[in-house]
């Protein structure tokens, strides 16, 4: 049996120092309202009044809220209405609290009131990130050496001009030596609905996963750089309403390595070649509609992307690719959740060189219990189920540093699961996990706290009857 425990150094910093984003659920009281003595069940809205936002833009506060002006709002849901968009500021991650209330009602008209909390947008903190899929493999099979650690610097600048906008960058050594910088501005006109943004990096690495045998990672080292990568990339982003966001993302990337990784495997970038170019096109939609946007225990999530990978003489990788996500989340009872949630990939063709075949086990497409595993293949889906149930929430006062920070909440979840899952391969090399059915299960704690970042504790088994307690520091679906 494998029992390891998995955790990131760097989120470790930002859980017992300052979190970066996401938001904090429940920190204060729902909307409250003015005593009301008026016989009328709606009211008009007069005004939106904001307060509290020294440096984020009191347009911005309002692009956020679904009440305008001259709305009508009926007593009966009033109040929903109000803590619904309350919870809204929350998931913009630009604000630790937020509050929401009716003034000057003066017949059947009234003003709303916003305040809000702002939190620290200027973080720079180190990186000590390990550079295998999960602590576990890294644990177990990598013998926990230090060689395979990348350490550097991260910094970004949330909301830099007050319009939401970010900049960020990171150096790191170690393992990958990379260089990454990047903006977004999600708002360029003055409808709120046009964005904008860019990354460029470049990575090199002296070690290199050249093949997969036995659905497992196989890796080759040497002095000289094995690997290096080129990213380009630019973002369109388009958002009418507060839901629902659209994206266009065109990215040029180029790709090197050494003559040893062609040597022992000629199909890494395909037919023996040492570099490729390649140009990427994607579109991709987003649509939340969920009580947290980093945690979410009731609502629906849907994500989707049609990618066109290979464009004129730009085409070293060449497919088309069709990718959906949808979790939907339900409240079962007081303090219980389920969620089910389903995850799906298709590439045409299925002929792929090895760099285009990454399918399970990569990133956070996996099934709970099989992190020690990859299945390589074009085409697959994922199918996960969870059921949690709140057993305590609390908070811990923090010493020295300033109020609003000082009070650290914390949720426990139980919970239990099931996942299972598929990958299509038109050839694999020993893949005992290939085109077959997939099963896990298991039970765990989540473990909940600023801006709803989250540890997982899973004990998880799998269809070959391996078992293991894994730790995550990310949510599983």
């Amino acid at each position: 049996m494998r029992t390891v425990l998995n955790i990131s150094a760097t989120w470790l910093l930002l859980f017992f120092a300052l979190p970066a984003t996401g938001q904090q659920r429940d920190t204060v009281a729902t909307a409250t309202l003015q005593p009301l003595s008026l016989d009328t069940n709606y009211i008009i809205v007069r005004n939106i009044l904001v307060s509290g936002n020294k440096k984020t833009r009191t347009s911005i506060v309002l692009r956020e809220l679904s009440l305008k002006p001259g709305d009508t709002v009926y007593l009966s849901t009033l109040a929903e209405t109000l803590e619904a968009s309350r919870k809204q500021l929350l998931n913009t991650s630009l604000f630790l609290n937020a509050t929401a209330n009716v003034k000057n009602w003066e017949g059947r008209s009234a003003d709303l009131a916003f305040e809000v909390w702002e939190r620290w947008y200027l973080f720079a903190f180190p990186i000590f990130k390990l550079a295998d899929r999960n602590f576990n493999q890294w644990w177990v099979e990598q013998k926990h050496s230090l060689k395979r650690v990348n350490l550097g610097v991260k910094a970004f600048q949330d909301n830099l001009t007050g319009r939401n906008d970010d900049v960020y960058a990171d150096v790191t050594v170690g393992y990958t030596q990379k260089f990454l910088l990047g903006y977004n501005l999600p708002y360029i006109d003055n409808k709120f609905r046009h964005g904008i943004g860019f990354v460029v990096s470049y990575s090199r690495n002296r070690e290199i996963n050249y093949i997969s045998d036995g659905n497992k990672q196989q890796f080759f080292r040497q002095d000289d750089f094995l690997r290096k990568q080129f990213l380009l990339g630019l973002t369109y982003t388009y958002r009418k309403a507060i839901s629902t966001r659209h994206q266009l993302v065109l990215n040029y990337y180029n790709e090197s390595v050494n003559d040893s990784v062609v040597l022992r495997n000629p199909d890494y970038l395909g037919n023996g070649r040492k570099d490729m170019n390649y140009l990427e096109l994607a579109y991709r939609l987003h649509y939340i509609q969920a009580d947290s946007w980093q945690y979410p225990l009731k609502g629906l999530l849907v994500s989707g992307e049609v990618s066109k990978v290979g464009i004129g003489p730009l085409s070293g990788l060449d497919y088309l690719k069709f990718r959906v996500k949808a979790t939907k989340y339900w409240e079962l009872a007081r303090k219980t959740y389920g969620a089910l949630g389903i995850l799906g990939q298709a590439k045409f063709s299925s002929d792929q060189p090895y760099i285009g075949m990454r399918a399970m086990g990569y990133s956070d497409d996996y099934l709970r219990g099989l992190e020690y595993y990859v299945i390589d293949g074009t085409s697959y889906f994922i199918f996960k189920s969870t059921l949690r149930r709140e057993v305590l929430n609390w908070k811990v006062k923090l010493p020295i540093v300033p109020k609003k920070f000082s009070n650290l909440p914390i949720r426990l979840l139980v919970k239990t699961y099931g996942d299972m899952g598929y990958a299509y391969a038109k050839l694999t090399k020993n893949g005992i996990l290939n085109n077959k059915m997939l099963y896990t299960a298991g039970a765990g704690l989540d473990l909940v706290s600023f801006y709803d970042t989250c540890i997982r504790f899973e004990y998880s088994i799998n269809q070959l009857g391996e078992k293991g307690l894994f730790l995550h520091a990310k949510l599983d679906m």
